[in-house]
């Protein structure tokens, strides 16, 4: 990590700090100054600002050790903006709780409940605001100044190495610039560049070099004091998570499909049943009236169940009915239509076979709310890959089938990134990036992302 990396990172805590008293002395004048004309202050007597200030200081050290534990001053970990929102609310609701647990054991009676819950809240929008002031900082000063950039020599002539170069090119504030590119990995070719540009990073896209050509690589490298990275192929990649036992004295080493496992399986149930019971419960009367508008618009039942596939197995998914009653029948006679043709998958922009009410539900994303229900019963997760026929996974390929490794999801990191406009190869191989890196805050990133794309996308049909 260069030095203007570890500078904007570790200003993230001076700020938070800074802004955590922000927000505790704004909640105590919105108090004393604008909430007491509707109900007088009660305690000016026995909590004066300079006492409160006090305590405010300590609260937030408090704060800043939920951050703390939560990840906010990772030095590894680039987090996106919602990952990094949903973060802050999580380890400030975690801070809080402790106030109020330590409050309540020395039964002490609350000064005020808005300094509580108010404090609450502005510590959330403050900080958030203090990372994003950061961000726009460090995002000026990387592309004015080019400070912190990241000089990149890409050694490869492959996929890999278009697909690096690009994505650097068309995300500047990354922190990356490719300086050159090299073929293959030839020593000689690099000194001579080296004598005339400055390179802070070798990566090699293409690891299936010699062995010792690889290896001399790394040494030089690592001589000139040059970060080296490399994308590892399918094999290399095998070894992302396994797990380690001793049989007769003997270490056998489980390669696993997933991270999933263990207590994130049960973590991840139980915030399933959670949700879809609260789901089913709080959605009901919009059930009710949207099952009355589907039957009045055309002939057939309110609910339909599609055949799809869950971690290798059939079930039917439940939706509400946005398709004439004999839309399956009539797919083998609109496949000459079908707009996809990177992949399995069968998608027509204007269907003819959905109906009025239909297009409106799907527009509005409302047709897959009864998900809730296979995500109760335990068809599918909350969150995971997305559940495709059987039709169309029976022509699947090898490295497609990497999806079915755990449960599909009523959403997903595809839904959450393009949805049916991805590419069917891109679409999978973000599927098989959550199947291989599954997380809890991932998991929470995608629901705060899929909540926010039904009311701000309305590209479905």
């Amino acid at each position: 990590m260069k030095k203007s990396e570890l500078f904007f990172n570790v200003l993230r805590l001076p700020v938070d700090f800074v802004m955590l008293l922000s927000a505790g002395i704004t909640a105590y004048f919105l108090r004393t100054e604008i909430i007491s004309a509707f109900r007088p202050v009660l305690f000016e007597f026995n909590l004066p600002l300079l006492k409160y200030f006090y305590l405010v200081v300590f609260v937030s050290l408090i704060f800043i050790g939920a951050y703390a534990i939560s990840g906010l001053y990772s030095l590894k970990n680039r987090l996106g903006l919602m990952e990094e929102f949903s973060k802050i609310i999580i380890a400030s609701s975690a801070g809080i709780m402790i106030i109020i647990v330590y409050i309540f054991l020395r039964q002490e009676l609350f000064n005020s409940r808005f300094l509580v819950l108010g404090g609450w809240l502005l510590a959330i929008i403050f900080v958030f605001v203090g990372r994003m002031l950061i961000k726009i900082f460090q995002t000026y000063a990387v592309s004015k100044f080019n400070f912190g950039i990241h000089q990149v020599l890409v050694i490869g002539n492959d996929a890999a190495a278009r697909q690096v170069k690009e994505e650097i090119y068309l995300n500047p504030l990354l922190g990356y610039r490719v300086v050159h590119q090299l073929a293959e990995p030839d020593i000689q070719a690099l000194k001579i560049f080296l004598t005339t540009d400055t390179v802070d990073e070798v990566l090699l896209t293409n690891p299936d070099y010699p062995e010792g050509n690889v290896q001399e690589l790394v040494d030089f490298c690592h001589e000139n004091h040059i970060v080296f990275k490399y994308i590892p192929n399918m094999y290399k990649t095998l070894t992302t998570n396994f797990d380690i036992d001793v049989v007769g004295g003997l270490p056998l080493i489980e390669l696993k499909r997933t991270r999933l496992d263990g207590w994130g399986k049960v973590i991840k149930r139980a915030m399933d049943i959670l949700a879809s019971i609260l789901g089913l419960i709080l959605l009901s009367p919009l059930y009710v009236a949207v099952g009355i508008t589907v039957k009045l618009d055309s002939s057939g039942p309110v609910f339909v169940r599609l055949k799809r596939i869950s971690k290798n197995k059939e079930f039917g998914l439940i939706k509400f009915r946005s398709m004439l009653k004999n839309a399956e029948e009539l797919k083998a006679s609109l496949a000459v239509f079908n707009e996809r043709k990177d992949g399995p998958l069968f998608k027509i922009k204007d269907d003819p076979r959905v109906t009025r009410v239909g297009r409106l539900i799907r527009k509005l994303r409302i047709d897959e709310l009864p998900q809730f229900w296979n995500v109760l019963t335990g068809d599918i997760s909350l969150v995971g890959p997305r559940p495709h026929q059987p039709d169309e996974i029976s022509l699947y390929q090898k490295h497609h089938k990497k999806v079915l490794a755990i449960k599909a999801g009523a959403t997903g990191l595809a839904q959450v990134s393009g949805s049916s406009d991805l590419p069917f190869e891109q679409e999978v191989a973000l599927d098989t990036f959550y199947v291989e890196n599954w997380s809890l805050w991932m998991d929470i990133k995608i629901i705060l992302k899929t909540v926010l794309k039904i009311f701000t996308d309305r590209s479905a049909v």
